[in-house]
């Protein structure tokens, strides 16, 4: 059997309401002093009070850095660390969607290591120590909360990650209550965005596949396609919610171990010219990629069609049930009410060239592809996604 190395966050609490006890959960471990990274849509909500009130009652000092916005910016990380510092903080929890998570990932580990931001893009660049960290999913999609990466937009487009175990937390804590209400558009969209992470990491080209990603991206599958629709719909079913909660986690522990490809390459210039959220930056050129990616890979997407679509099991042959299911992608877009053209969120015709070359910067995760991604097929699947 081919080597491999697993890495996920130690603690996992499952747990409708959980979010309420947060102290008793992780204030031990983020110690007397503890910075709360979120973003200031959540913290008009109140939807991380209960959180604070819950370290505070143990006796923890706690300091909010509220500044997170989506697609989260070099300079929004460095406030963070220096409110940070100046609060002599001891743990980080962050709390939110992908971007909050991120940014508390980079402030534990800026803050406990000291280390230039620069000298830790990449792949295992970053050496820590971080501070300790908790990490409190608001939305069913990145999967952050297991994930050693962090993602920041640096200048004014480009995309830069951290990729290192170092920045797995402690604890995840995974409150479905908290996900009750999501506006349609963000589950629709943060839905897909974990379908996608488990269909990358399923096909990924990396050496590190392994047996336990597969199967956790299966499982993941079973949950996102089972009861996205139900999520989507009706906002205030928390079995549902609880399903895509868990369903995004092991999505997320799939693909930070078999990492995700060129869907991920291809949605970065969409998200990070034209601030189109990530979720969908990647339906938008899902389907088109796997149309590429299927002369190589269309076994390896038939073994996982009827894990997200039952029905298509019906289907016979590699190649039948693969393109059944590529097109049941697409469809599940257009049903959930998704935009699934690019000239639908204001691309044109004409940025599509400098998107191709954007593309191209992402080679961390292109290498992951079953099938080699040039600039030119950069470029023809954006024509095909316009």
């Amino acid at each position: 059997m081919t080597p491999f190395v697993f890495n996920t966050t130690p603690s996992i609490v499952f747990e409708a309401g959980s979010s309420r006890r947060f102290g008793a959960i992780a204030g031990k471990r983020l110690g007397a002093k503890v910075l709360v990274v979120t973003d200031p849509g959540l913290r008009r909500l109140g939807l991380c009070d209960p959180a604070i009130a819950s370290l505070e009652q143990a006796g923890v000092a706690v300091t909010v850095f509220d500044e997170v916005e989506a697609d989260p910016s070099r300079a929004t990380l460095m406030r963070a660390v220096e409110a940070g510092r100046a609060a002599g903080v001891t743990g980080v929890a962050g709390f939110g969607g992908g971007s909050s998570l991120d940014v508390a990932k980079l402030a534990a580990l800026l803050l406990g290591s000291g280390e230039d931001l620069d000298e830790a893009w990449g792949v295992a660049q970053a050496k820590g120590p971080r501070l300790p960290l908790a990490l409190v999913p608001t939305t069913a999609g990145t999967g952050s909360e297991v994930t050693p990466v962090s993602i920041i937009t640096v200048g004014e487009e480009e995309k830069r990650g951290v990729s290192s175990p170092v920045i797995l937390p402690d604890v995840a804590v995974l409150d479905a209550e908290l996900t009750l209400g999501l506006p349609a558009a963000i589950t629709a969209a943060t839905g897909v965005d974990a379908m996608v992470h488990a269909i990358e990491a399923y096909a990924s080209k990396n050496a590190n596949n392994n047996p336990l990603s597969k199967m956790l991206a299966r499982q993941a599958l079973r949950l996102l396609g089972a009861n996205i629709e139900t999520a989507v719909f009706n906002c205030r079913d928390v079995e549902a919610r609880g399903a895509m909660l868990l369903g995004s986690m092991l999505a997320g522990q799939a693909f930070a171990n078999s990492p995700v490809a060129a869907v991920h390459a291809l949605a970065y210039p969409i998200g990070g010219t034209f601030h189109v959220p990530h979720g969908l930056s990647n339906a938008l050129v899902l389907p088109h990629v796997l149309r590429y990616n299927a002369p190589d890979a269309a076994h390896l997407y038939a073994e996982i069609a009827a894990d997200a679509f039952p029905r298509l099991a019906a289907e016979e042959g590699a190649q039948g049930r693969c393109a059944a299911f590529i097109e049941e992608l697409a469809a599940l877009s257009k049903k959930l009410g998704m935009q699934t053209r690019l000239r639908e969120v204001g691309i044109g015709e004409e940025h599509l060239a400098k998107m191709a070359s954007d593309a191209m910067k992402q080679q961390r995760l292109l290498v992951n592809n079953p099938r080699e991604v040039r600039e030119a097929d950069a470029l023809t699947i954006y024509k095909a996604a316009w």
